[in-house]
């Protein structure tokens, strides 16, 4: 990909719609990196942080054809979280990413939405592998990484010295 313009897919699965970011996201997504909820993902954040982490989310599209996509709920149309592959210097590999709004977890929506995603991705671009990096008390994001078939990666490089890397199987071509 080299730069705007640019095309953000949306996706189905059986119970959710992974869309483009909207400005009207913001507020859940700010609310969200305010909270302890981001404490795994270097947060809590002020406006200023937090605006530069949603800007990210589009800005990944237009770089390099892959970034985030919000999570709504078919039947009520609700958002619900955001699922991503992150680029960048901050980035060693890919990372397949996932986090669910307040009040969200434990319904399968993070695995459902990463699984999407991640199949989209070995089919539209020339990733071959990705990575989940957690925090090592994450044991939700740990569990969502092991659904969707990540095993450990001790060899592999972090963001984070303390990070753990799930490795996920490459595309079923």
């Amino acid at each position: 990909m080299n730069g705007l313009p640019m095309h953000i897919p949306t996706l189905e699965t059986e119970r959710l719609v992974l869309r483009p970011p909207r400005a009207a996201d913001w507020p859940a997504f700010a609310a969200m990196f305010a909270s302890d909820r981001s404490s795994f993902m270097g947060g809590p954040l002020g406006t200023r942080d937090a605006w530069g982490v949603f800007c990210h989310c589009m800005a990944n599209w237009g770089l390099f054809g892959r970034g985030t996509l919000f999570i709504e709920r078919k039947d009520t149309g609700e958002t619900v979280g955001e699922v991503d592959l992150n680029d960048g210097p901050l980035f060693p590999e890919t990372e397949l990413g996932w986090s669910l709004f307040d009040g969200h977890e434990g319904r399968g929506y993070a695995t459902e939405a990463a699984h999407a995603l991640r199949e989209w991705a070995y089919a539209n671009t020339s990733l071959t592998t990705l990575v989940s990096y957690t925090h090592p008390a994450n044991l939700a994001s740990q569990a969502v990484a092991q659904r969707l078939g990540a095993t450990l990666d001790a060899d592999a490089p972090r963001q984070d010295p303390e990070d753990l890397v799930w490795r996920h199987p490459g595309p079923a071509r």
